[in-house]
């Protein structure tokens, strides 16, 4: 099986350093960067919680990034009542050993796509700021993208309003550009990612392993166990982000469907609602598949055996 190459988009956050070291481990992924942005927390500490990740996990191999610290327009709004001040409050983490890449995350983006027969998937994770600063400089490399896949947006209810996900809210003009890129596009939205919940059974197989990277991971979910409990009175923490890679490696863990996806960028209370029309009614030819349905037992499956390979 040929691997596939990504650039992994992110904003770490709890959620994304889960994704991280599915990316690096899975021999289905050839993880060719780590590109950060403003969501979660500043860039200034998503940057640095992706070095840490990488440091802890001893992934060498992976530039790093720095983007976009704020969205294309107005100013950001990061969510510490979700992963806290750090971005990534909870477990203790290792100091960086690499340095960040001397590139910007879009120049990053830009060289790896010019460069590339195409065959370059995009998994963004955060905020979409970097991938349409991108496009706005370098139209050339859209057609060089092979697919995107975006953890963002939700068929009805919203995570930050009562109608909008956080990482489409945050910057849902970049959003609109990406959805209207032309390029095939997965979206994995809440209605998904709610169904991937890292279960007290789960966090005590990661923490029966002994070993540093199960441990931290169940570390972070127990933090963010407790923030979804208080914010939102979830069970257990819904793992958002490593949906992405997991569709990527299997894509039956996913049931979805191609509809039309707009993102309203104006409206009082609908600003980064994603729009979907499920049964046609808008007349147009469908822009992304949407998932609505996630194969919980076999995600797991696929997530805990790539965790636990870690020594």
């Amino acid at each position: 099986m040929i691997p596939h190459k990504i650039i992994l988009d992110c904003d770490p956050g709890h959620d994304d350093a889960v994704a991280i070291l599915l990316a690096a481990r899975h021999p289905a992924i050839e993880l060719l960067a780590i590109t950060t942005v403003a969501g979660n927390q500043s860039v200034e500490k998503t940057t640095a919680n992706a070095l840490k990740v990488c440091a802890l996990a001893d992934i060498r191999h992976v530039p790093i990034a720095k983007g976009a610290e704020k969205p294309l327009r107005g100013t950001p709004t990061f969510a510490d009542n979700i992963h806290g001040e750090s971005g990534m409050d909870g477990p203790t983490l290792p100091e960086a050993t690499m340095q960040v890449s001397p590139l910007h995350a879009v120049d990053l983006m830009i060289s790896l796509l010019l460069q590339s027969q195409g065959d370059i998937t995009l998994v963004l994770t955060g905020p979409f700021t970097n991938l349409a600063l991108a496009m706005q400089r370098e139209p050339a490399i859209v057609p060089k993208i092979k697919q995107i896949v975006v953890m963002g947006g939700a068929i009805g209810l919203g995570n930050v309003t009562p109608g909008a996900e956080f990482n489409v809210w945050f910057d849902p003009e970049a959003a609109a550009q990406v959805f209207a890129c032309g390029r095939p596009l997965l979206m994995v939205p809440l209605e998904v990612t709610h169904q991937a919940l890292a279960t007290e059974e789960i966090l005590q197989q990661l923490q029966a392993s002994g070993r540093p990277v199960p441990r931290f991971v169940a570390d972070l979910l127990t933090y963010f166990a407790g923030t979804y409990q208080r914010e939102f009175g979830f069970p257990a923490a819904p793992v958002h982000d490593p949906c992405t890679v997991a569709a990527l490696i299997d894509p039956a863990i996913i049931e979805t469907r191609e509809m039309r996806v707009e993102i309203e960028t104006g409206g009082e209370w609908s600003r980064g609602r994603t729009v979907c029309d499920v049964y046609g009614k808008l007349g147009k030819a469908p822009n992304a598949r949407v998932g609505y349905q996630l194969h919980a037992g076999r995600f797991w499956e696929l997530v805990l055996t790539t965790l636990l390979a870690y020594a």
